[in-house]
């Protein structure tokens, strides 16, 4: 199958994926905040900085570096140096997630009341911490299908691990109604626990036959402290830069309630505003971009490849597909969350907030949509400090409205911090790839 065939049946085939996948995740999410409303929906939604820093930690240039060289490996017929490089890698991945893990587990009550300034996610972050070895598991065997373009499997993960998500959450009300227990926002982590673990039984069990079928022998290792380091040196920039941005975005979270307090609001009010943007407006808003997160998982390997053979013009095709499409489902995007924002917010989730939220935060569409993919390129390419500053430059510019705009003006100051993030971003996206775009 040609190249040009594989990355169209990779993106179809995650793109479905994508929508089904954020379909059972959406209609989970009104679930949820139906069962835990809007104030416990905002307290599920303040550890996912520190869940996103143990991941950015464990897993965030390490899957990257898998990628990059296993498929860089694979188009030279290396199987066994590809297959080397995805031990290793994954190996050092879960050494570094358990230790994170364990770290969490044993300080969660230091975290819940120092970092996230509330001490009812402590029994959130002890059950989320058991989950974060599992994820990065999954992620990198999912890193090894996607450089391998075998895309189906990395997708059936995904959407085992939607629905293990959502099954274990609902007998978990189911048991907690009999016995009369109130829903808290522990339903919704043990929900991602129950997924964690089932997407990373489904990838055990697929790349054990996938070495054994190969007949892989580790005995063979040909260079393992050279391909560790190399590893390493990729990685290490990225995670490092992750991370880093993680700690701005874990601030950012923070920071939010608390601001919101500053503007008047009370702090039950302040979480429910929190949980309704995060929770609900900005799920939805994200829905289209299965598509667009389906092209940048598949345009990292194929442009990894295409940079190390030299193929520069195929590079150039990719980001002008990428722009039109990107362009076009952003826009249409726009037109439809803002003139549906009202009736969506009433009739999905019962709240007039999430209808003024889903209007304004409409206006990201475009440039969300096309920095997702252009990020992908970019990584792809190993432009990690480009994506870096960009990641850090869209966190500094809502910071900035955080801390000065919504004492003044409320949420709103934060949504519109993000349309000016978002174009920031998007532009120069496009300013980094300026030498890609106007070929010779």
């Amino acid at each position: 199958m040609s190249q040009k065939h594989l990355l169209i049946k990779g993106t179809l085939i995650l793109t479905l994926t994508g929508f089904i996948t954020k379909i059972i995740g959406f209609l989970y999410r009104i679930f949820l905040s139906q069962v835990i409303g809007a104030q416990g929906m905002g307290i599920y939604q303040l550890i996912f900085p520190i869940h996103s820093l143990c991941f950015a930690l464990a897993v965030g240039g390490i899957q990257t570096a898998i990628s990059r060289f296993v498929a860089a490996r694979a188009a030279l017929k290396d199987e066994q140096g590809a297959r080397d490089i995805f031990l290793l890698a994954t190996g050092l991945s879960t050494a570094i997630a358990l230790v994170s893990s364990f770290l969490l587990f044993d300080h969660a009550d230091w975290f819940a009341v120092h970092i996230l300034l509330e001490k009812r996610c402590e029994p959130l972050l002890k059950l989320m911490a058991v989950s974060i070895p599992m994820g990065a598991f999954h992620s990198c065997v999912s890193g090894y299908y996607f450089a391998r373009k075998k895309t189906s499997v990395p997708a059936a993960a995904q959407l085992l691990e939607q629905c293990a998500r959502v099954a274990s959450s609902y007998i978990l009300f189911l048991v907690w109604a009999e016995k009369g227990i109130a829903p808290t926002p522990l339903l919704a982590v043990a929900g991602m626990l129950g997924g964690e673990l089932v997407s990373m039984l489904f990838s055990a069990i697929l790349i054990s036959w996938d070495f054994k079928k190969a007949q892989y022998h580790i005995r063979k290792l040909a260079a393992p402290v050279k391909d560790l380091k190399a590893v390493v040196q990729l990685s290490f920039p990225l995670t490092c830069n992750r991370i880093f941005v993680n700690v701005l975005h874990s601030i950012e979270s923070v920071l939010i309630p608390g601001h919101l307090r500053l503007y008047g609001l009370d702090n039950a009010s302040a979480l429910s505003i929190y949980g309704i943007l995060t929770g609900m407006a900005l799920p939805l808003i994200l829905f289209p971009s299965a598509v667009t997160n389906a092209v940048s998982a598949v345009l990292l390997p194929s442009v990894a490849e295409d940079q190390a053979v030299g193929n520069h013009k195929s590079i150039q095709k990719s980001i002008f597909l990428s722009v039109k499409y990107c362009l076009l489902l952003g826009f249409l995007s726009t037109a439809f969350f803002y003139f549906t924002g009202d009736f969506l917010g009433l009739v999905l989730f019962k709240n007039e907030f999430a209808g003024t939220f889903i209007k304004t935060l409409s206006f990201i569409c475009p440039c969300l949509y096309l920095t997702s993919t252009l990020g992908g390129i970019l990584n792809g390419l190993g432009e990690a400090n480009e994506t870096f500053f960009l990641n850090l430059l869209g966190l500094g510019i809502r910071l900035g409205f955080v801390i000065a705009v919504i004492p003044r003006c409320g949420i709103v100051g934060y949504l519109w911090g993000m349309v000016v993030s978002e174009l920031a971003v998007s532009l120069l996206n496009l300013y980094f790839l300026r030498k890609w775009i106007f070929l010779d």
